[in-house]
């Protein structure tokens, strides 16, 4: 049991101005394993002042970027000391899998923040332009205060994607964790105090939705960073526009892993693990839709179904368990609704369905539909769970008409035996990343989404340009 009767703000273990709690359940054996505040708008109030006093007066925009690099080194120093602790704790709150939690909850992150300090060392923070009438400084300067609002899926990886290249641009951060899994960010603020980042660069709130949307309208912020659902983006993307606020969204995705006819199924089948349902399928990126020829479906079907229906569903702690709860009953629910809905679309359920695999905790059987039309929901709609469609198609340039009939254009992969021409075909497809035999992210490389799957990047040095304002001096010839 995890119990938290302070905020992070300024600094300092803060109280807070409100009585409410948020009660963490585990999902494993739905029972509360932690309690933390709820944070009110006055908390709010105050951590945006807080911010903004570091921003506007402190120390930390006036570093060079080299000695926010030596102090955020010192955070990346502790979390890479420490990773087994976060993925246990995120493994608690949420019910990932600790294979996958060691990795995409906990290294993943760690590496985000490493790669940020590396990349103040080299990024050109100013640069001299020779101009039509006379030369020009240009300089990157930081943008400000930042909400950093983040999911409960991947709570320190979304929240790394904002917070590391935010603090090596010299802002300041309100972060806003999701009221599923707040405690992660509690060990997050204990490792920043430890680091010696200064008071009141970054600040840790957790509330739910309407706090976060009076965070997203506060005046005191200058740039908002969300990751979440295509519907709260545009709500957010709104609000930003009218006050011509910065904002970066990452947001849904609906992601097609297309077969081709010369790839090798056994390794395909093996990668969908990881590329179709990593961290049980609570993934905007994961590759849900599987498009296979004709001519191999039948076979496509039945590899599928033996990889899905052959994973182990069990406690998340457990280094057994490949498929662990979904976050909460109400995702569990929501996810059984769409296995209602493939069935009452007419499509065929190959392996899984709507029986539980456990009496207690939030489990949902790994299922794969076949017969699947890309019009239908179960091919269009988010789930956001151990869901799979398999769909059909005639030849390579069907494949890629179906994949990019979407709204959503996060990811995708190409599985094929020549990988110079997945290269190609993965060209044509429109997302913002496209793996060929793999479906992975970068630190080096940028990630986001193309149609309803968000604005901006993360990741990369375009990861770092999204806090940074551009200043041109320029100087008589």
């Amino acid at each position: 049991m995890r119990e938290h009767d302070r905020l992070f703000i300024g600094g300092e273990w803060t109280a807070p101005a409100g009585t409410g709690t948020i009660e963490v359940i585990s999902p494993h054996t739905e029972e509360v394993i932690g309690r933390v505040p709820d944070g009110t708008e006055a908390d709010m109030d105050a951590a945006v002042a807080a911010a903004r006093r570091a921003f506007d007066q402190g120390p930390w925009p006036r570093m060079t970027p080299a000695e926010r690099a030596e102090k955020v080194g010192r955070l990346s120093a502790i979390y890479a000391e420490r990773q087994q602790q976060m993925a246990d704790l995120v493994t608690a709150e949420m019910g990932s899998p600790i294979l996958f939690s060691v990795f995409g909850q906990a290294a993943i992150p760690q590496m985000v923040l490493q790669y940020y300090v590396d990349l103040a060392g080299t990024y050109a923070w100013e640069e001299e332009r020779p101009g039509m009438l006379g030369p020009v400084t240009v300089t990157r300067e930081p943008v400000g205060v930042v909400a950093a609002i983040v999911p409960w899926n991947v709570p320190q990886f979304t929240l790394m994607l904002k917070l590391a290249p935010a603090l090596i641009a010299g802002c300041t951060v309100v972060a806003k964790p999701s009221p599923e899994t707040p405690l992660d960010s509690y060990l997050l603020a204990e490792w920043i105090k430890e680091a010696g980042i200064p008071d009141g660069v970054v600040n840790i709130v957790p509330a739910g939705r309407e706090v976060g949307a009076y965070l997203v309208a506060h005046p005191g912020v200058d740039k908002v960073s969300f990751t979440g659902s295509t519907a709260a983006g545009r709500r957010i993307g709104a609000v930003c526009g009218e006050q011509l606020k910065r904002v970066t969204l990452e947001l849904g995705g609906k992601s097609a892993a297309i077969v081709l006819d010369d790839a090798d199924l056994a390794s395909t089948v093996e990668g969908f693990k990881m590329a179709s349902l990593m961290n049980n399928g609570e993934a905007c990126a994961a590759q849900t839709r599987i498009l296979a020829s004709r001519r191999r479906y039948d076979e496509v079907a039945d590899a599928l179904a033996a990889m899905v229906g052959g994973l182990t569903v069990g406690d998340p702690s457990d280094y057994s368990s490949e498929i662990g709860p979904l976050v909460a009953k109400r995702q569990q629910e929501r996810v059984e609704n769409y296995i209602r809905i493939g069935q009452d679309e007419g499509a065929k359920v190959i392996t899984g369905g709507l029986d539980r695999p456990h009496d207690r905790g939030w489990y949902v059987a790994p299922t794969v539909f076949g017969g699947v039309r890309n019009d239908m929901r179960i091919a269009r709609e988010e789930i956001f769970g151990p869901v799979l469609v398999l769909i059909p198609y005639e030849d390579e340039e069907d494949a890629i008409r179906i994949a990019n009939d979407s709204d959503y254009g996060l990811g995708g992969s190409v599985w094929t035996g020549d990988v110079d021409h997945g290269v190609e075909v993965a060209r044509r497809i429109r997302t913002g990343s496209c793996g060929v035999n793999l479906y992975s992210l970068d630190p080096n490389t940028p990630f986001g989404g193309f149609k309803n799957s968000g604005l901006g990047r993360e990741l990369g040095p375009e990861g770092l340009n999204a806090y940074l304002e551009h200043k041109s001096i320029p100087r008589p010839a």
